[in-house]
């Protein structure tokens, strides 16, 4: 009988069975202590809710903060800006070509109009020389001299003046600015000459014969300008230019 009394039914000890039930108790404080925890927060969380919130049924109508409140795109407007910006694109797109194609019309001008330009400036020296070589016939050579001497000048002139029409042809101009005003872009002063009869400034003398090709100057002329004249008033080429320009 001292046995069975001794010995548990469920054969635990009774010094296991009593770290059993201290271990119970600490698992159910533990239990009890995270509820009311839990309890606590959540009081906090329903303490700032709006009654306004839920119906009479006690449902949730509010907004869920978790929600996009980004405001919705209307879809018309959308597509109107989009379309608006292709629109933009295309316009300046179509500028741009525009602008390329112009741009390269010019160059393309500009190529065939200068192409020769190097070959025309090295052509002027063969000009030059046929025209030293006529003047540096006398006049009695050209009288007395023989018919043979006469066709080889003539054929001499008949060549320079067929070179500077070919030239011309190739938009090469030559320069004649005898009784023009001086112009620095085109024309190179050599020397001046004392001549009171005519304006300041005026190109009374062609040294070498200048040369334009398009717009660009081959050779600027060089000349003896008039030096003691009349000066010309800076307001009196304006006002003639005017005058052509309303005649025209």
């Amino acid at each position: 009988m001292a046995d069975e009394t001794n010995t548990p039914q469920d054969g635990m000890s009774p010094s296991a069975r009593e770290r059993l039930r201290k271990a119970a108790d600490e698992l159910l404080k533990a239990d009890r202590k995270a509820n009311r925890r839990a309890a606590a927060e959540n009081a906090d969380d329903y303490a700032e809710l709006d009654p306004n919130e839920f119906d009479d049924e006690g449902n949730w109508i509010g907004e869920d903060p978790d929600m996009d409140t980004e405001p919705q795109v209307d879809p018309v407007e959308a597509l109107t800006a989009e379309n608006a910006e292709l629109k933009d694109r295309m316009l300046r797109l179509a500028a741009d070509m525009e602008n390329l194609r112009n741009r390269t019309k010019r160059e393309v001008s500009d190529a065939k109009t200068f192409a020769v330009a190097n070959f025309a400036r090295d052509m002027l020296g063969v000009s030059d020389n046929l025209r030293r070589a006529v003047e540096a016939v006398s006049d009695e050579k050209r009288a007395n001299g023989s018919d043979e001497f006469k066709s080889l000048l003539e054929g001499v002139e008949l060549t320079e003046k067929s070179m500077l029409s070919t030239m011309e042809r190739h938009g090469v101009k030559k320069l004649d600015p005898e009784g023009q005003k001086f112009d620095p872009n085109f024309h190179q002063a050599m020397f001046e000459v004392p001549n009171p009869e005519v304006p300041n400034n005026t190109v009374v003398q062609v040294v070498q014969s200048g040369y334009q090709i398009g717009e660009r100057v081959l050779r600027p002329a060089m000349v003896g300008v008039a030096k003691g004249g009349a000066k010309t008033p800076a307001a009196e080429t304006p006002a003639e230019d005017n005058s052509d320009q309303s005649d025209s």
